[in-house]
C-alpha cells in the first residue's frame, strides 16, 4: 500500500490559484489576503495580478463567495481556490445564516468539482477577535495559502487536473435542454458514462 501526502517541494511554477475575497469587513479580509500572498510568494508563486499564477476575484460578502469559488473550480484552470472572508457576530441571527451557508457552499464546491477549495472565512464574536486572527497575533491568511499549496500538491499525485472526471450536465424542467453552468463548456460527459440505476 502507498502513503499519499502533499509536499512543498514541487515546482511552484506548475500551480495556478484563484483567490476569492469578500469585500465586506475589508479591514479584516485585506489583512488575510496580505498574509495569503506572503505565504504564496515565499513558496515561489508569482502573486502579481498581471501574472499567470494567481487570479483575484472580489465579491460583495461571504454569502457570495461559494458561488464564485465553484465557478472558478469548474473552469479547471486552477489547482486550488482560496476563499477569504470574515463574518462577525452581531445582535441578530444574521451571523449564523451567513457563516453556515458560506461553509456549506465552499464544501460543496470542492466536493462537486474535485478541486481543493480552501475555507478561509473567519468567524468571530467581535472585531478584536477577527483582527487578532488577521495579523495582530497571527495571520490565518498564511495558513489558508499553505493549505492550498499542500492540497494542490496532493491532488496532483492523483493525476493531471485536465484529465479529472468531468461534471454531468443538468436538464431544465422540461427534461430536454442541457443546461451547463457558466464556464463549464468543457465539463460535459457522455450519457453512457452514467448508466441508469436499476432497483
Amino acid at each position: 500500500m502507498a502513503v499519499f501526502e502533499g509536499t512543498f517541494t514541487r515546482d511552484p511554477s506548475l500551480f495556478r490559484f484563484a483567490i476569492v475575497i469578500a469585500r465586506f469587513n475589508d479591514l479584516v479580509t485585506e489583512k488575510l489576503l496580505s498574509g495569503c500572498q506572503d505565504c504564496l510568494k515565499r513558496h515561489g508563486i508569482d502573486i502579481n495580478p498581471q501574472g499567470t499564477q494567481v487570479d483575484y476575484i472580489w465579491v460583495p460578502g461571504c454569502f457570495e463567495v461559494p458561488m464564485v469559488a465553484r465557478q472558478m473550480a469548474i473552469s479547471r484552470r486552477y489547482d486550488g481556490v482560496i476563499c477569504l472572508g470574515a463574518v462577525i457576530r452581531g445582535q441578530t441571527p444574521h451571523f449564523d445564516y451567513v457563516a453556515a451557508e458560506a461553509a456549506k457552499g465552499i464544501a460543496a464546491a470542492a466536493f462537486q468539482t474535485g478541486v481543493p477549495v480552501i475555507f478561509g472565512i473567519l468567524t468571530a464574536d467581535n472585531m478584536t477577535q477577527a483582527l487578532e486572527r488577521a495579523g495582530i497575533k497571527s495571520n490565518h491568511g498564511w495558513n489558508y495559502a499553505l493549505n492550498a499549496l499542500e492540497m494542490a500538491s496532493l491532488m496532483q499525485q492523483f493525476g493531471d487536473r485536465t484529465n479529472s472526471p468531468t461534471l454531468p450536465t443538468f436538464q431544465d424542467i422540461s427534461g430536454t435542454t442541457p443546461v451547463l453552468p457558466v464556464s463549464a463548456e468543457k465539463a460535459t460527459v457522455q450519457e453512457s458514462e452514467y448508466p441508469e440505476q436499476t432497483s
